[in-house]
């Protein structure tokens, strides 16, 4: 169904200049078009902002970024920008047209692809990050959506509004930007991004053309972005079996957690997919995966040229079912005279069964055009994706596609609309698109304050947002463990999957004091009152404190620690006894750097009339040991 007749842009010339045919996609932040440029005659792709965004100045300033910062990267695997304007509560950006398809739709129809096909895409995709790597900008929502393929084959990188400059601050303090599939650790983590989270989400798509799947799956936003933190991503292999090698070493390098074992940016990247390639053989280049979807591959390659066509057996094509003739009944036994020939039937006998069998198939035929080829699809609505699937494979019905709307009426997750719809008759080997609810197109962010992070987390993904970052902080008044804000802050709406990170508190701060130089049970008994957990050193240490004591503590004196944190305290076993050196007849201010030297204390003694600085005595003889850090007293010669 068109939706484009519903659009209040479409059919109008936005900015004096752009004539809008028909919508081309519509996401969170911007609605695209086909449109045509009229003073130079083209057709173009315009991005039209929505007016509830443009209203809001950080956006519209991320929205014209994205402009400007793709203007800059002339490459022809780079989707161009051609003009940036407003026409009241319009935003937009002319952008080249791409006629073809999505890498996505691609996958959809196909499944798996060949190594081959896979890289014929994936080397262009890095040749174009590779040039916004070295020209200082990071896309930061590499996807199957943003891979466009032309009519004619060429690759091309579409939607940088998430780009920014490599040199600007990258820790976001908002939420995390870009699809959850294609996070790289950090990203989720704290929020950092440079040119190796493009490197990360390229290893991930690398893996899903050549498996058909993504590498993390879970019911929910927040099991993916753990699994991207605590797994890593499983050689393809393992789904592919035969699957070179190299390519499992190429997706492992690029999706790797650590982003220091990351090739650097995209440019490096494709040198090493180069490579790659250069050490497979044909067999392998060309090895069909058996997530592969055969009965499409004959249409999913002629939507794109990039993709080589697999040498096949031809096959009969079999729109629908053989129709079996009922047989004709056995001729009666006829009785042959002696001597003589068989007696034939008659030619009314032979009319007349003919009759039959003439009414009989065209009964059948009848049947089979008008009821028999056909089944009725089943109403999915309000159903779950897996129902539906289920539903539809009991009709002996397929799933042509999966789409997502946003919607007020259907809970987020359920069947909203299928196309042909419920009760509609299609042929029994038919497929079905099934669209699925997005939930409202904005969520309300949950007042999550006081509650359990658990219990906050799954309240978050319940509401149809992702959990994002936690932190910790103290707090008088919220319990350990409970949420103290969040980011949105509760009752603002974003958009569904948005993350919101979380302050959980740390409990009320608890002053450490200082305990060095007391015996250890007095101050393991002192920090226990204050809720603290104490723990002893395994070894003890020389230290200018009586033996027994608190020679060191792992948290200094006056510092905040959170009720249950661990205070380790190591134990004296006294000083270490040190040799005095021989002072006598040396200069005073010589005999007190000696003694300092040898890590004592100096204490001088000049008699009442003395005008000498020659050290005369001192208290503890040369030679003889004394505890490190005690004092000596040295004293001048008298009159």
């Amino acid at each position: 169904m068109d939706t484009t007749l519903d659009d209040p842009l479409v059919g109008r010339v936005l900015d004096g200049r752009y004539r809008i045919d028909a919508r081309i996609a519509a996401g969170g932040m911007a609605t695209v078009y086909r449109a045509v440029d009229t003073r130079l005659d083209r057709v173009l792709a315009l991005k039209v902002m929505h007016p509830a965004l443009a209203a809001d100045a950080a956006f519209v300033d991320r929205f014209i970024r994205e402009a400007k910062s793709v203007a800059r990267l002339a490459h022809p695997n780079v989707v161009a920008v051609f003009d940036q304007g407003t026409d009241g509560p319009y935003v937009y950006l002319a952008m080249e047209y791409v006629s073809g398809c999505t890498l996505r739709d691609v996958l959809r129809e196909r499944g798996a692809l060949r190594p081959r096909a896979a890289l014929d895409i994936l080397e262009p995709v890095l040749a174009a990050l590779g040039a916004a790597h070295r020209a200082g900008f990071v896309h930061r929502d590499m996807k199957p959506e943003n891979v466009l393929i032309g009519d004619d084959g060429r690759v091309k990188v579409a939607d940088f509004g998430l780009v920014r400059s490599v040199d600007s601050v990258t820790n976001t303090t908002g939420s995390v930007l870009g699809t959850v599939s294609y996070l790289a650790p950090e990203q989720i983590e704290n929020g950092v991004t440079d040119t190796r989270v493009d490197v990360y989400a390229c290893g991930v798509v690398l893996y899903e053309m050549l498996t058909g799947s993504k590498p993390h799956l879970g019911g929910t936003a927040a099991q993916v972005l753990y699994q991207h933190l605590h797994e890593d991503v499983p050689p393809p292999s393992a789904v592919v079996p035969g699957l070179a090698v190299g390519l499992d070493e190429l997706v492992a390098q690029a999706a790797a957690r650590n982003p220091d074992l990351r090739p650097y940016d995209a440019a490096a990247l494709l040198g090493l997919t180069r490579e790659a390639r250069a050490q497979l053989s044909d067999a392998e280049l060309d090895a069909v995966p058996p997530q592969a979807h055969a009965e499409e591959r004959s249409s999913a390659e002629d939507r794109t040229g990039v993709i080589p066509r697999p040498v096949v057996a031809q096959q009969p094509v079999q729109h629908t079912s053989r129709l079996e003739m009922p047989s004709a009944p056995p001729a009666p036994p006829t009785h042959r005279p002696a001597g003589g020939t068989a007696r034939r039937p008659s030619r009314g006998v032979l009319l007349v069964v003919a009759g039959v069998l003439l009414a009989l198939g065209l009964g059948v035929g009848v049947w089979y055009i008008n009821s028999g080829q056909f089944t009725k699809v089943p109403n999915l609505l309000g159903k779950t994706e897996a129902q539906a699937r289920s539903q539809l494979s009991a009709a002996g019905l397929g799933v042509k596609g999966v789409d997502r709307k946003f919607s007020d009426a259907f809970d987020r997750g359920t069947v909203m609309n299928t196309d042909p719809p419920g009760g509609r008759r299609i042929r029994g080997n038919g497929a079905v698109t099934i669209t699925l609810s997005r939930g409202p197109e904005v969520v309300a962010v949950p007042n999550l304050m006081g509650r359990p992070l658990e219990e906050a987390k799954a309240e978050l993904t319940r509401s149809g947002l992702a959990p994002g970052m936690v932190t910790q902080a103290f707090s008088q008044d919220i319990a350990q463990g409970s949420v103290i804000s969040t980011n949105p802050t509760g009752g603002e709406k974003r958009a569904p999957d948005t993350a919101v990170s979380l302050v959980v508190s740390k409990g009320r701060p608890v002053p450490v004091p200082s305990v060095t130089g007391v015996p250890v049970d007095q101050a393991k008994a002192a920090l226990e009152a204050l809720g603290l957990k104490v723990s002893t050193a395994p070894e003890q240490v020389n230290a200018p404190f009586v033996a027994g004591t608190v020679a060191n503590q792992s948290i200094g004196a006056g510092t905040q620690a959170a009720a249950g944190d661990t205070v380790t305290l190591t134990v004296s076993k006294g000083p270490r006894q040190v040799p005095v050196p021989n002072v006598i007849g040396q200069d005073m201010d010589a005999a007190r750097k000696a003694l300092e030297a040898a890590g004592f204390k100096v204490k001088v003694d000049r008699p009442l009339i003395s005008f000498s600085k020659t050290i005369d005595t001192q208290s503890v003889p040369a030679g003889q040991n004394a505890p490190e850090g005690s004092t000596i007293t040295i004293t001048t010669k008298g009159l």
